[in-house]
Formats: C-alpha cells, structure tokens, sequence
C-alpha cells in the first residue's frame, strides 16, 4: 500500500494488487525439463550432420501420375539444416529457462518438431538423385496409420471403462486371417469386414469374460490372448489355407475411392480424399469415439466405472455391464483394424502378419493420455516415422538400412520417454470390480 497527497493536501491511500505467482509442479518441472533437453540434443545432432551436408535438397510435391504438376522445391542443405538446428537449439533453451507461460509452449514443441523434420529430411535429400516425394510421404502416412488409428480407440474405450486391452495385437491377427479367409471363399469385400468385426469381437468377449467375470489379472491375460491368436491363426494357417492358398488366401483388396470433387484438389486431394474406405472409417471413427466418450449418457457412465466404480455402483450403474459394451465395442474397431493388413495389401495372410502394430496402438493409446483425438494424433506420428523410413531407403540415404528399419521404434521410445512424461491412467484401470 501507498500513501501520496491530493491538491487539498489530504492524503489518499492506494493499494497495489499483489500479480499472481506460476507454482510449477515438479512433475512439470521435470517434463519440461525432459523437453528442452531432448529438443536440445537434436539440435546438436542435427548440427553434427551439417558437416556431411552437401548441395541442394529437392523436394517433389508431385508424382508423374498425378494430373496437375505441382512445382519442385529446392533448397540448399546446409543453410536449411543449420537454420533447423539453430531452431531447435533455441526452443530446447526456451523449455530449459521455465519462462514460457499460456501457449508458448505448443508454439515452441510445434516450431522445433518442424524443424527437426525439415532438417532431417533436408540432410537426407541432399545432393541425392532423386527428389523426396512429398505427396507420397503423407499420403503412406494415412495408410499406415489407419490400422493403428482403429487399434488406439479399441484400447481408448476398453481402458477408458478400466479394462487394460494388452490383446490388440491377438484382435488384429485373428481379424485378419477371418478377413482372408472369408473374402477369399466369398470374394466380397463386405464379407471379409463382418467377419473381421465378428473376430475383433471374439476375442473382446474372452477379454471381457475372463477380466470382468472371473476377475483373472488383465497384463497377464492380455499376453494369453496374444499367445492364443498367435496359436489358432498359426495352426489354422498351416493345416487349411497354406495347402489350397488359391481358394482360401485370395481375398479381394480395397479400391480406393476418390471424393469427387475434393480428390481433384492439387497435392491434398489424393493424400486426404483418395483413400479406401477403412480409412475414411477410422477418421470418423475418431470423432464418433470422442463423442461417445465426451456429449452422451454412455460415454460418462463409460468413464465413471473407469474413475470410481464403486462411486457409479453406488447410483444404479452396473459395473460390469457398462464394461463389457465398452470391451465389445472395441472389439469391433479392432476387427476393422485388423482387416486393413489384409484387404488393403495383398488380400492374403501370413503367420504373424500384424508384426507387432497391437502393441504400437497401445504405445500411442498411452502417448495420447487415454484420449481418442491425441491418441489418433500419436498413432499418425508413428506412420508418418516408418513412412519416411521406407522413402529414405530408396534415396540412398548415407544411414545404414538397418538403422532406418528400427527409426520408427526409436522416434516411439523417443516420444514416450522425453516429450509426452508422465501420464496417468483412468484411477481404476486394470482394477477388477467385485460388487459389495
């Protein structure tokens, strides 16, 4: 509080309001700080590949197939990756300093992402033959990711309802062989989507029966399941569709179908709207999934069991009930999920086919905090990562092959252990619920 006179010589009092103060948690002290310095590594990285960096880098925003020839960029490498470092470099001391507040942050992670990829990209382009097909890198980004997007919502609703879903990966595989062999014998395409739902559900309703009936620990269960669809698909596989492969692993495979009007659009028209249908499927999945979850009755009974099921007991909702048409619900999109190895490819099926991407739904299911959109956000990370590994091979990029096949699963890691930190899970996930 002050004190000074008016004209009367009176003395008139003022108080000064106190600003508020920012209190950092130290759990956001320790990301942030995790942020800035992985931001920072980068840029020093990226300034290490300035020393190999030589000539211009050409990027293609078209193809030769493509009806309206979009103009190539060119841009000198070294100029561009040392800017890119020099970027991260400065967000990584940004993060590092605490004094960025409100949205500065997002603008600070979204500039030095930017970067990183300009960067890389920029290096490994340089002085190459080829240009790097642009149009290419993300339209293999939507295509990769589909499966993916569909196998995070299937976890998302389970684990929303308190359920862990450790079996995506044993949903996706038995999926895709119901896929294969259905569409083969019936040559529908329709077919083989029912009857990967129908699987996806399947095995939803083991997970459901066993973790919320019986109560059996859900990690170890989900492990179980993998190991059964492994061993079915696999037996299956070896006794029926191997020896006669012409009648039993020829199912037909999507078609792309172009939005008329909207694929005609220079560059985003055949990356956005000249998809299959499962792709259409699971962008609309994501906002269906979000309002189910968010703007109805179901979605907020969904979410109650998976916070305090004891709490929602307590005013009529059925526990069990409410998870189990969360569980069978995601089976289905983990059923469509599982279709898309097998209809958007080859129409066929292999042992083991989905190598894995169950797990990788999972890992963007934590890294989008249990939410449908940042989950469906993390999932295209991750095709976009494996997708720009795959155009980096035929560059001839100076990184070993090998390197480039396992860059995904190291972005991933990456990911999860520096830039998304801690997250906390739904309080009753994995908790079995035993009625009072």
């Amino acid at each position: 509080m002050s004190v000074r006179a008016t004209e009367s010589g009176a003395p008139e009092r003022s108080v000064e309001r106190a600003q508020p103060t920012y209190v950092e948690s130290v759990e956001k002290r320790r990301q942030r700080r995790s942020t800035g310095i992985l931001i920072a590594v980068v840029g020093v990285l990226l300034l290490i590949l300035l020393v190999s960096t030589t000539g211009s880098a050409r990027f293609a925003l078209s193809d030769a197939f493509d009806p309206v020839q979009l103009p190539t960029i060119t841009v000198p490498g070294v100029p561009t990756v040392a800017i890119a470092a020099v970027a991260c470099l400065l967000c990584g001391a940004a993060f590092l300093s605490g004094r960025m507040r409100r949205f500065w942050p997002v603008i600070a992670a979204v500039v030095a992402g930017l970067a990183v990829v300009i960067g890389f990209l920029t290096w490994a382009a340089a002085g190459r033959d080829l240009p790097f097909p642009v149009a290419n890198q993300f339209a293999g980004t939507l295509s990769l990711a589909t499966p993916l997007v569909l196998g995070a919502l299937c976890g998302v609703l389970c684990e929303r309802s308190g359920v862990v879903n450790v079996s995506i990966e044993g949903q996706f595989l038995t999926a895709a062989f119901a896929a294969a062999v259905v569409g083969s014998v019936t040559q529908s395409v329709t077919a083989a989507l029912i009857a990967a739902v129908i699987a996806g559900v399947v095995m939803a309703a083991l997970l459901a029966l066993f973790a919320i009936t019986y109560l059996v620990n859900q990690v170890v269960l989900g492990v179980v399941l993998n190991l059964l669809a492994v061993g079915i698909t696999g037996f299956l596989f070896d006794q029926l569709v191997q020896p006669a492969a012409d009648k039993y692993n020829s199912a037909p495979v999507l078609e792309t179908i172009a939005i008329p009007g909207l694929s005609k659009i220079p560059f985003f028209g055949r990356v956005l709207f000249e998809q299959t249908i499962l792709a259409y499927l699971a962008a609309i999945s994501v906002v269906v999934v979000w309002l189910i979850l968010f703007k109805s009755i179901w979605g907020l009974r969904i979410r109650s069991v998976g916070e305090h099921p004891e709490a929602a007991d307590t005013v009529g909702i059925s526990v069990r009930a409410i998870r189990w048409s969360a569980v069978l619900a995601g089976g289905v999109f983990a059923g469509l999920g599982g279709a898309y190895f097998t209809l958007a490819s080859t129409g066929s099926f292999s042992k083991e086919f989905t190598v894995g991407n169950g797990f990788i739904a999972l890992a963007a299911l934590i890294m989008g905090r249990w939410h449908p959109v940042y989950a469906a956000v993390m999932a295209l990370f991750f095709g976009f990562v494996t997708q720009m590994a795959s155009q980096l091979q035929t560059l001839s990029t100076p990184m070993p092959s090998q390197f480039l096949l396992i860059l995904p699963y190291i972005a991933t890691i990456i990911a999860v252990a520096g830039l998304v930190g801690r997250v906390r899970a739904p309080a009753a996930d994995g908790i079995p619920y035993e009625k009072p």
